[in-house]
């Protein structure tokens, strides 16, 4: 294992702290948690939305909370969900009179984490909606019980342009909704990652060997095989996308390009190229492309590709909601 790190057991704790070091006029902890991570800019009157999940995914969880997007997120160890207290915590700190929605991956420890903490802000009498994101199609036949991937972004951006705007908490789980209707993902891996508390990958693939449909946990994909080109790639994810979902011609989607975390920029913009060129083909309108690192498995080397169907003029104003915090801003 070659990591930057002190001691594996402190992984978390000290990345942190040094965001916090970095970023102390845009996001704080709460009760001498660090992993109760908050907005420092709170806005009264707004609906609160927060989420939360494993380490190893940045920017994903928690490098959405800020201006026009999040305001809080429970942090668990590396692909481990935060506790229901942490989030109970969290959900103390910033809500502000308009009630919580919670939005998070469709993970089993985050789900009952999440529930018990909705119970436990009943008691105070705070308001809360939950929901899931389930992109990704590989995962399962049953979308209810699909993995929630790299699309949840399309969800954070919806929800939280509709907070911003002033809108209530059914309005604003009405804009997650319509984000989650209408998201796709597929993902590919390339290469296995390493947990620092482990100290080895937590799966193998040989040489020239790629998965299809790999979790970014590690959770096993559709197929093994021998890798392939990015059109192939790009060609099989959209039959899958576009099976699942059907767009048609002349209807306008963005583009999600998600690189794992030991994917070069230079290679999404290759598989950028390969899907444009197909979606091109078909008639498909691209409305806005996102190409980088949204959603990642620690170092593990791969991709995914999401598509989210813009089913009306007020989405679109949605997705080109200026949004700014540590890890992510748009103009």
């Amino acid at each position: 294992m070659k990591k930057i790190i002190n001691a594996p057991e402190n992984y978390v704790d000290e990345m942190l702290q040094g965001i916090y070091a970095a970023h102390g006029d845009q996001v704080k902890y709460v009760n001498d948690d660090l992993r109760c991570y908050c907005t420092a800019n709170k806005k009264d009157g707004k609906v609160a939305i927060i989420t939360g999940g494993g380490t190893g995914h940045l920017p994903l969880f928690l490098g959405y909370v800020g201006d026009g997007m999040l305001d809080g997120c429970g942090v668990g160890g590396v692909f481990q969900s935060p506790s229901a207290e942490q989030i109970y915590n969290v959900s103390k700190e910033v809500e502000a009179g308009a009630g919580i929605l919670y939005l998070y991956g469709n993970y089993t420890g985050d789900i009952m984490n999440f529930d018990m903490a909705a119970e436990m802000c009943e008691m105070d009498d705070i308001e809360t909606r939950s929901i899931v994101g389930a992109d990704d199609v590989n995962s399962n036949a049953n979308p209810d019980t699909r993995r929630g991937v790299a699309g949840i972004f399309f969800m954070y951006k919806c929800a939280g342009a509709k907070a911003a705007q002033g809108g209530t908490l059914d309005e604003v789980l009405a804009a997650a909704q319509k984000a989650k209707d209408n998201t796709r993902t597929v993902g590919f891996a390339l290469t296995p990652c390493v947990i620092p508390e482990v100290g080895h990958p937590n799966f193998t693939l040989g040489e020239n060997e790629m998965a299809m449909g790999m979790g970014i946990h590690g959770e096993p994909g559709i197929w093994n095989g021998p890798i392939k080109t990015a059109d192939e790639l790009a060609e099989e994810s959209l039959n899958t996308l576009l099976g699942d979902m059907p767009v048609a011609e002349g209807e306008e989607v963005c583009l999600l390009i998600n690189g794992l975390g030991a994917t070069s920029v230079e290679e999404l913009y290759i598989l950028c190229n390969s899907v444009r060129k197909i979606l091109d083909g078909k008639g498909i309108k691209v409305y806005r492309t996102f190409v980088g690192e949204y959603a990642t498995s620690m170092e593990m080397a791969g991709a995914s590709i999401s598509i989210c169907r813009m089913a009306d003029d007020e989405m679109k104003a949605q997705i080109d909601m200026p949004v700014k915090t540590p890890f992510y801003t748009q103009a």
